[in-house]
């Protein structure tokens, strides 16, 4: 990192902190302890109001907050911004209603012609492919600032995807008291972690399927946080009712797994065997017969029988539409 970009970073971390220690700076900053010396004297030489504190536990204080200059980035952090940006091309839907051109027009406004040049360059270069968002989700910013918050909220919850005469109909709904916990986007749909407070475990919710979200009066449960700062596959421990399996996985297979698995499973060796083990609620039937069928020849079921059978039953089933 230069000097003077370091100088700039370092105001900014100071500026913060108000109280630091020649170790904090070495840290932060990966510099030893001479530059640290040498960076202190410089930012005193450009008006830092900084001063020592002796003592066993002192160190440096700045006597009042500063005006810092605007930020600036340099050409790498300005194409890792690009880069990141094209994740919003995808989501109709975003927390806060923002849209990816609005930020793509302000962020090329603020270029100069050379940085604007650098990034044409980069699009003609780089093909960016995305999963479509699928269905709009209204109430992501309400749902992520009740994460943030921590606050349990009320839903009413489509079981189903909704089709236009069922808008108006309860039927196929229900009322649930949630404390959401974290956002999280995936093949085309948002989803909602959870703790549900009525059947007292951690669900994840489709977003576009939450047709209403308002606050209640119940208290946060404080567990729920404390249990999320673990192990997220933790979280979702399977029912008494749980069903195990277990099938024999090839090399293609582990790469499949790798691209798409979920909490519940797991890839362990066995007797120089590779095996996808893991289990599904008995009402997760039909969704692990075809998540197994996107798999192919990779795998093969050992366990439990009635697996098997749903799964060739899936591929008869397919033959007669053939």
């Amino acid at each position: 990192m230069k000097k003077s970009e370091r100088m700039n970073q370092m105001l900014r971390f100071i500026n913060q902190k108000q109280q630091f220690t020649l170790q904090d700076l070495m840290q932060e900053f990966q510099i030893s302890k001479r530059t640290a010396l040498r960076d202190i004297a410089s930012l005193e030489e450009l008006g830092a109001p900084i001063y020592v504190e002796y003592g066993r536990y002192g160190g440096y204080r700045l006597l009042q907050q500063m005006q810092l200059p605007p930020i600036s980035f340099n050409t790498g952090e300005l194409h890792a911004l690009y880069f990141a940006m094209q994740a919003l091309r995808s989501f109709s839907s975003l927390p806060f209603q923002v849209s990816f051109r609005t930020i793509h027009e302000k962020f090329m406004s603020a270029l100069s012609d050379k940085q604007r040049q650098d990034i044409e360059n980069i699009q003609h270069r780089v093909y960016f492919q995305h999963t479509e968002q699928i269905r709009d989700s209204a109430h992501l910013e309400f749902l992520l600032m009740a994460a943030v918050q921590n606050i349990v909220i009320q839903i009413t919850y489509a079981n189903q995807r909704r089709s236009s005469d069922q808008r108006s109909s309860s039927a196929n709904t229900n009322i649930r008291t949630i404390q959401p916990i974290a956002l999280y986007a995936r093949k085309g749909y948002w989803y909602c972690q959870a703790y549900d407070l009525h059947k007292q475990a951690y669900r994840v919710f489709r977003c576009d399927r939450i047709i209403s979200a308002e606050t209640t009066e119940i208290e946060p449960l404080t567990h729920v946080k404390e249990l999320y700062s673990q192990d997220a596959q933790s979280l979702w421990k399977p029912s008494e009712q749980a069903i195990p399996f277990k099938c024999l996985i090839d090399e293609a297979g582990m790469e499949l797994f790798q691209q798409e698995h979920f909490p519940s499973m797991q890839i362990i060796e066995q007797m120089g065997h590779m095996y996808l083990v893991g289990s599904y609620e008995p009402h997760e039937l039909d969704f692990i017969v075809r998540y197994l069928a996107g798999y192919g020849n990779s795998i093969k079921i050992t366990e439990p029988v009635i697996l098997k059978k749903a799964l060739r039953q899936y591929y008869l089933d397919l033959l007669d539409h053939v």
